[in-house]
């Protein structure tokens, strides 16, 4: 069962999220996706195997997407347009240059009206949008090999 400490409201705009289960991760990327807007970026941050995926698969489904969503490591960017909105899905881990998300259309996905989720996004601080929606997701191990720990955070820059 999910724990949310902290909320949404006010300036600071943190919430964190205590994670027991995939499902539980997979729920909160759900509720995300039904409260996005156009133009919403959510960068996403964590080690491998924390459950980027499981949270990024929640998040389509909450847009309304049914297909079946997968990292997009070596091809860089997914493209799904059966939800209500656009869903843009970056994973930049594999991009050794910023000019190389120019060459992927980076600008037109990030800045139009759909919703964008970009994996590893610290590789490419330099070009993010002035305000973003980053999602950190950590494990520890003490707490369980589930447990999952998720700070949600607004940015400005």
């Amino acid at each position: 069962m999910m724990n949310p400490k902290g909320n949404m409201d006010g300036e600071n705009r943190l919430e964190i999220v205590e994670s027991y289960s995939p499902e539980d991760t997979f729920s909160l990327g759900e509720r995300l996706g039904a409260q996005c807007e156009p133009g919403t970026v959510y960068t996403l941050l964590g080690d491998l195997g924390v459950g980027k995926t499981v949270f990024t698969q929640g998040l389509a489904r909450g847009l309304g997407i049914s297909e079946p969503v997968n990292s997009p490591t070596f091809t860089i960017l997914q493209v799904y347009e059966e939800g209500r909105l656009p869903f843009y899905h970056f994973d930049v881990y594999r991009i050794c240059d910023v000019e190389e998300m120019e060459e992927i259309g980076y600008e037109d996905c990030v800045y139009g009206q759909g919703v964008c989720l970009i994996e590893w996004a610290n590789l490419i601080e330099e070009i993010l949008p002035e305000r973003f929606v980053q999602i950190t997701i950590e494990k520890d191990l003490e707490m369980g090999f589930d447990y999952r720990k998720i700070t949600i955070e607004q940015c400005a820059r």
